[in-house]
């Protein structure tokens, strides 16, 4: 059975309902009429008021108080609730709770409480709204290289958190100057000093050196013998300055070639022999008349040589002075060595020490001081020294040296690189300071020699090479009184 519909009829926009008024004829039926004035128009454009149109006042008080009257109150006025949200990630909706009041949910649709509701603080507001979460990746790789960003970061502070805490824990680090160099090894401290990288000393042959000596209470011996093979050496009273003699005539040979390797000086530059430079004793160069002129390389040759005193006096000069080859010479690591008086020294002015020699010729067969070239040049000239009274006698058939004697009258000594026929190389550096003229000295480095080469060669001390003949004293033109 069908029911009667109760749905009014549809109105059409304009049309009134039957039994209504409508509101704009109410409005017109109160409005008095109106009179057109053709003057009217000046009235809009200011040149005057028109008369017939009513003024603020007059249609306030024409207009019926029932207009006022049908405004609702505020109060009533409902305002229409936003539509809710629809769920996502970015804003989810929050269900109301059975326990929630509505100023609550008032305040979720973005609505202002009633007055009868307690307002809350700006934190709590804050607190009630939807959290946004950011997006994450999705994918297995961004979430691998998103862990190993923070695991690199992670891993970053923790070296620097531990670097810094071992660094103050290092013990190392708390070590002064001081006390770093009062704790270095003797054997380190030994190559800081020498230059020659010394290991550990022979104690039988350092007996056998010192046995010799015992027996000759009036010698006073400066030993260092060194292997360059093993780095074995025998040390006897190595560091103690003695008056030099022409062996301070080897620094100076290093002097020379080194200002070669400079360009300051040209093996074939022409030196003049003045006249203040002419020296007495061993040489013949003082034979020549002053004026005359040598070329810098027989110069240096005649000063090893024959020992010439007048070629050492000329090289001094050309080398800039004593006091500053002595600057040199303590650069090099030659505490001892220090030059004093032109030669002839006969009053052993001059110092230097067996360690000093030593350690010198230990850089220049090793190529720190001069080049390689200039330093093949200085042993070739080295090993045609003339005078072979002292560590020459000590040496087996076949061996070969290059070195550099030296002789006054309170001391003898000899400083060379020896090569054996079986391929050992060794230093021997040997200063004997004695009574006046006494050829013990120079026979007790002949001993000494011996024993060398005997621990460092293993060769039979039978074979002796054929020596020049000199006299008691080893006395001869090219050593220096």
């Amino acid at each position: 059975m069908d029911r009667p519909s109760k749905r009014a009829p549809r109105q059409r926009r304009g049309q009134s309902a039957p039994g209504s008024v409508s509101l704009a004829s109410s409005r017109g039926a109160n409005r008095p009429e109106r009179r057109k004035n053709p003057l009217a128009f000046l009235s809009i454009l200011g040149f005057g008021k028109s008369a017939d149109r009513p003024s603020r006042r007059d249609r306030a008080a024409a207009k019926p108080p029932m207009a006022q009257a049908a405004k609702p109150p505020m109060a009533q006025v409902v305002p229409m609730r936003p539509a809710r949200p629809t769920s996502n990630r970015l804003n989810p909706v929050v269900p109301l709770r059975p326990n929630q009041d509505r100023s609550q949910e008032a305040r979720r649709d973005g609505l202002r409480p009633t007055r009868g509701h307690r307002r809350l603080s700006r934190r709590q507001e804050r607190a009630q709204l939807p959290q946004i979460n950011l997006p994450s990746p999705r994918t297995r790789s961004g979430r691998g290289m998103l862990y190993g960003l923070r695991l690199l970061i992670f891993g970053v502070g923790i070296a620097v958190l531990a670097g810094t805490l071992l660094s103050m824990l290092d013990p190392a680090s708390r070590i002064t100057p001081s006390t770093a160099t009062a704790e270095k090894p003797p054997a380190e401290a030994q190559v800081a000093a020498d230059g020659l990288g010394l290991t550990q000393e022979i104690p039988q042959l350092k007996g056998q050196i010192q046995a010799l000596f015992t027996a000759q209470k009036q010698l006073a011996p400066g030993v260092l013998l060194v292997d360059l093979d093993s780095r074995a050496f025998v040390d006897v009273n190595a560091s103690q300055a003695f008056p030099s003699a022409s062996t301070i005539k080897f620094p100076i040979l290093v002097a020379f070639f080194q200002d070669v390797d400079a360009g300051k000086i040209q093996l074939d530059e022409q030196l003049v022999m003045r006249k203040e430079l002419v020296a007495t004793e061993s040489g013949d160069m003082q034979e020549s008349p002053a004026g005359t002129k040598f070329s810098a390389l027989e110069t240096a040759t005649k000063m090893i040589v024959i020992s010439d005193n007048t070629a050492t006096n000329m090289l001094i000069d050309r080398l800039g002075g004593m006091p500053a080859l002595s600057a040199r010479f303590q650069s090099w690591g030659m505490a001892s060595t220090q030059l004093r008086a032109v030669l002839p020294d006969v009053q052993g002015t001059n110092t230097t020490s067996a360690k000093d020699l030593a350690s010198l010729f230990g850089q220049v067969q090793s190529g720190k001081l001069i080049s390689i070239r200039s330093r093949d040049r200085l042993l070739e000239i080295m090993r045609r020294t003339e005078n072979d009274t002292m560590l020459v006698k000590g040496l087996g058939q076949g061996a070969s040296i290059a070195h550099k004697t030296g002789s006054i009258g309170t001391l003898v000594g000899d400083i060379g690189l020896i090569d054996t026929p079986s391929g050992k190389r060794y230093l021997a550096a040997v200063l004997v300071q004695r009574p006046r003229d006494d050829d013990r000295a120079i026979e007790s480095i002949r001993q000494v020699s011996r024993l060398a080469y005997q621990t460092f060669g293993q060769a039979s001390t039978a074979a002796q090479p054929t020596a020049k003949p000199a006299d008691a004293l080893g006395r001869s033109r090219i050593a220096q009184p």
